[in-house]
Order: structure tokens, then C-alpha cells, then sequence
């Protein structure tokens, strides 16, 4: 037989070998516990485009994120990226493990710079859980409360701060693998479309 003829299995194989599998469908109000450590994925480089567009798409016109010259001359050297595109750039790591099944963040505490971020610094974040309620006035979802740490390339704390998402119990969200967060009901590969 050649090699670029299928086998007899190959060739025999159908529909019924098919299957959905559910993928992460991120964590629900009880897969939080007190203590946990969750180390987000993927470390970001922030590079030059990304500080300067945040920086003057939010109107921020303090020289130092966008003017090298006047940067140059300051006790850092050179431009800083502004922390507002730090504190977004380290909710936006954590979501896949925190609150890709929130249903609203009630509130960002407590926030610290504790190091400058420069372009070319690469931030790892991580999230500890800190506190979890149930809600009083909403029966779907629980509250949590976390404590974000991110840190530069060098392990050098460059961020901390407090954030309380309420996220959705599980029996609530009743995820699927046919409609998985954020999917709309109906679309793509369902079910009776293997079975047939």
C-alpha cells in the first residue's frame, strides 16, 4: 500500500467517530476556593503601539507615555507605559481563569504600582483567591474576591490589586459542548449533526 493511501479504518471511518468535546469552559462560583493560586496563561510583551494608542485613545497627556524626549530627561530615562494599559492588560490575563463566567465586576480595590513598566517588558500574571460569599440578592451567582499580582520578566512586582467579579454557578450556566461561553445557542457542529 502507498503511503499517501488512506487505511481501511481511514477509509471505513465515518460520522460515528466523530464527536463534541467540551473545551475550558472557565470557572464557576464553585470551583473557587479560598487560597488558590491560578498563574494566567501567556505572558504579554508591551510594546511601544500598544502603550501610545491606549495612552491617547484614554486622553492621558502626561508627556512621560508619550513624548521620548521629555521622558529622556526624567529620573526613568525614558517613557513609562501608562498604568491604566498595565491594570487592563493584567484583568484581561486573568479572565480565562477568573471571570470568563462573571456576570459583572463590583469592584477594583486597592491598586498598586509598585515598579515602573517600560516597552519590551513582558508581564506574567497571576490571581489568589481571597474571599468567596454567596450573593444575597441574587440566587445564580457567588461573589469572589481575588488579589492580582503581575510581575515583569526580571520577577520584579510590578502590580497588585483587589478585584470582586459575581460569577455564575454552574447549574445556572449549564455549559455544553455544543454552546460554550459566548456562544450563541444553535450555532456551529451540534449534536444531531453527528448522529445523523
Amino acid at each position: 500500500m502507498a503511503d499517501d493511501e488512506p487505511s481501511d479504518a481511514a477509509a471505513n471511518s465515518d460520522d460515528a467517530d466523530r464527536r463534541l468535546v467540551s473545551g475550558w469552559q472557565g470557572r464557576f462560583y464553585e470551583d473557587f476556593e479560598v487560597g488558590d493560586i491560578y498563574k494566567h496563561p501567556f505572558g504579554k510583551t508591551i510594546t511601544e503601539t500598544d502603550n501610545v494608542w491606549i495612552t491617547n485613545v484614554s486622553m492621558n497627556l502626561n508627556p512621560m507615555h508619550f513624548n521620548e524626549p521629555y521622558a529622556a530627561e526624567t529620573e526613568f530615562g525614558e517613557r513609562l507605559v501608562d498604568g491604566p494599559v498595565v491594570i487592563s492588560l493584567v484583568v484581561g490575563m486573568s479572565v480565562i481563569d477568573v471571570s470568563m463566567n462573571a456576570t459583572a465586576n463590583l469592584g477594583y480595590d486597592n491598586i498598586r504600582h509598585h515598579a515602573p513598566v517600560f516597552h519590551g517588558d513582558t508581564i506574567f500574571a497571576e490571581t489568589e483567591v481571597v474571599d468567596k460569599r454567596e450573593s444575597d440578592s441574587r440566587d445564580h451567582v457567588g461573589i469572589v474576591t481575588t488579589e492580582m499580582r503581575a510581575y515583569n520578566q526580571d520577577d520584579d512586582l510590578v502590580l497588585t490589586l483587589e478585584r470582586t467579579p459575581m460569577v455564575l454557578k454552574r447549574e445556572y450556566a449549564q455549559p455544553s459542548a455544543a454552546t460554550p461561553p459566548g456562544w450563541v445557542e444553535g450555532v456551529g457542529t451540534q449534536p444531531s449533526d453527528l448522529s445523523e
